[in-house]
């Protein structure tokens, strides 16, 4: 059960990397699942504070990925609807695939601003790139979390693995 949890934890956390570029995969709770997997297997030397921490970093990046776009278009001079075209971009963008993803934010945005004010093309221009910066920013952010928890997980999970295939093999 041991090695099934370990192989589990490795697979998670390789996964919720990809995740965190792939839009359909939720990359760092995959990721976290893949800590609680290791965490769970016997020779795990996590410490239940360790488990707590990762579960905040996950709640708080998972969140902030959902709600960063439209604060972002809101501190480069964008209105309230920048701010919530930006949000709605996001999830409309997850049905148009990578580019769909990569551009919803932006493109969100800037319907956003013309809905509010149609004379300033500029300005909903400037929001737009606000809200693509935020999304550059939340996937560095996903990626970091993510990484780490791999890290994390190798680090847990390879001595006692490396000592089960040495006595297999």
């Amino acid at each position: 059960m041991d090695l099934l949890l370990s192989l589990l934890a490795l697979l998670c956390t390789l996964v919720g990397i990809v995740g965190c570029i792939v839009p359909a995969l939720p990359g760092v709770i995959l990721s976290f699942v893949g800590v609680l997997c290791a965490w769970g297997a016997s020779w795990s030397e996590l410490s239940v504070a360790t488990v707590c921490i990762w579960l905040a970093v996950t709640v708080a990046v998972t969140v902030a990925d959902y709600f960063l776009p439209g604060w972002m278009a809101r501190r480069f001079g964008g209105s309230r609807a920048g701010s919530l075209g930006a949000t709605i971009g996001i999830f409309v963008g997850l049905f148009f695939g990578p580019w769909g993803i990569l551009l919803g934010p932006f493109a969100g945005a800037i319907i956003g601003e013309l809905l509010h004010d149609s004379t300033d093309k500029g300005r909903a221009f400037k929001v737009g790139i606000g809200s693509f910066l935020a999304f550059a920013v939340g996937t560095g952010i996903k990626l970091t979390a993510a990484i780490g928890m791999f890290v994390l997980v190798i680090a847990d999970t390879w001595g006692p693995f490396k000592a089960w295939v040495t006595a297999i093999f």
